[in-house]
């Protein structure tokens, strides 16, 4: 099992001063392998709190990073699966399903993160799985009017199983979805398909009496 914070679109300090202290409280070092960030960090200090986390960071360039150590685009491998990693900005209009889907085709990946948007999104389409966490610290954005809801996600990985929990900062209480992927396999008419294994639920701290698991 490997446990994988997803993370991005933080805008510090140009759009907000920092994360919800909610959520620094579950973003402990000792629990998460590895985190990717779909970008726009913005500062160092910010960067180097992220790496407190897990030492292990992979992470993109957004419209609004000025590091030019990083890529636009990356492929991280968590055999049998791989996944992509692009802020979102190349696609137009903003978060457009066919844009995706042709980057994720173009990578050849199963799962394609991305960000830019500012809202939490997941979804399935031919055998692929998309996933945007959103925006960490809730920073405004200038595509859209509404209110920006704070929000990561954390990745468990085992095998060709993805299980997804969304961690979104609502009306100030931590709620936690789950969403779980399974990577399509080529398995011979005769052979019968394993029974699938048991995911459980990660424990990166002990959430809100009232999250949702």
């Amino acid at each position: 099992m490997v446990l994988v914070l997803v993370i991005g679109d933080l805008h510090i300090p140009y759009r907000t001063h920092d994360l919800p202290a909610k959520f620094k409280k579950l973003l402990v070092p000792g629990k998460i392998q590895q985190i990717i960030c779909t970008g726009n960090v913005c500062d160092k200090e910010t960067l180097e709190y992220i790496r407190t986390i897990a030492p292990d960071v992979s992470i993109v360039r957004g419209d609004y990073d000025d590091n030019p150590a990083f890529p636009l685009s990356l492929t991280i491998h968590h055999p049998p699966l791989s996944i992509g990693v692009i802020h979102g900005h190349q696609c137009v209009p903003t978060g457009d399903m066919e844009q995706l889907s042709a980057l994720a085709r173009q990578m050849d990946v199963d799962i394609l993160v991305s960000g830019h948007t500012h809202t939490f999104h997941a979804q399935e389409l031919e055998g692929r799985f998309f996933l945007n966490p959103g925006t960490a610290t809730g920073a405004w954005s200038g595509s859209f009017s509404t209110e920006a809801i704070p929000s990561f996600a954390l990745l468990d990985v085992q095998g060709p199983i993805v299980t997804t929990y969304v961690y979104q900062l609502i009306e100030g209480e931590v709620r936690v979805e789950k969403i779980e992927y399974r990577k399509p396999l080529e398995v011979h008419p005769m052979t019968p398909r394993p029974p699938p294994p048991q995911v459980a639920s990660p424990t990166i701290s002990s959430p809100p009496k009232d999250t949702v698991w």
